[in-house]
C-alpha cells in the first residue's frame, strides 16, 4: 500500500447550497472528484494517461459518511490518499475544516481497470499503475 496523498482547497459556492442551507449531498462526489484528479495528476497517471495507456478506470463502489455538513462559504481541506493498488483503485477522503482543523466527512472510492479494447474488466491493475506509483515514491 502506498503513502501517496494530496491536498485541495475547496471553498463552497452559493450554486452548491440546497434548500436547506448546507451542500446538497451529491456536491461531495464533485468536490471528491476534483482531490482525486489532482492525485491523477500528482503520479504522473491522469484520466487521459489511464485512457491512452489501454484502460478505463470506473467508479465502482463508493461510500460518503457525513459527520458535519459544509457551508456557504467554508472553506474546506479535501485530502485524497491512495489506500489499495492491486485489485483496482481505492482512494479514501476526509473532509476538514481549514479554520478549526474539525472533521467534516470521511469517503472513499473503488475503481477499476477497464480494458479499452475488450470491455474486460480486469482482476488486479495493470502493471502502468504500480510503474506510475513506484515512480513517484522513488
Amino acid at each position: 500500500m502506498s503513502k501517496i496523498s494530496c491536498q485541495i482547497e475547496q471553498v463552497v459556492p452559493f450554486f452548491d447550497i440546497d434548500s436547506m442551507r448546507i451542500v446538497w449531498h451529491g456536491h461531495y462526489v464533485k468536490y471528491m472528484e476534483k482531490a482525486r484528479c489532482a492525485l491523477l495528476d500528482q503520479i504522473d497517471y491522469n484520466y487521459q494517461q489511464m485512457e491512452d495507456s489501454g484502460y478505463i478506470w470506473p467508479v465502482v463502489d463508493m461510500r460518503i459518511k457525513y459527520v458535519k455538513p459544509l457551508t456557504f462559504k467554508q472553506v474546506v481541506m479535501i485530502e485524497a490518499k491512495i489506500v489499495e493498488q492491486e485489485y483496482g483503485l481505492k482512494i479514501s477522503f476526509k473532509f476538514t475544516d481549514k479554520r478549526t482543523g474539525r472533521k467534516l466527512t470521511t469517503a472513499y472510492t473503488k475503481q477499476v481497470a477497464v480494458d479499452k479494447q475488450t470491455g474486460e474488466m480486469c482482476l488486479l491493475s495493470p502493471p502502468i499503475l504500480h510503474e506510475k506509483i513506484n515512480a513517484y515514491l522513488a
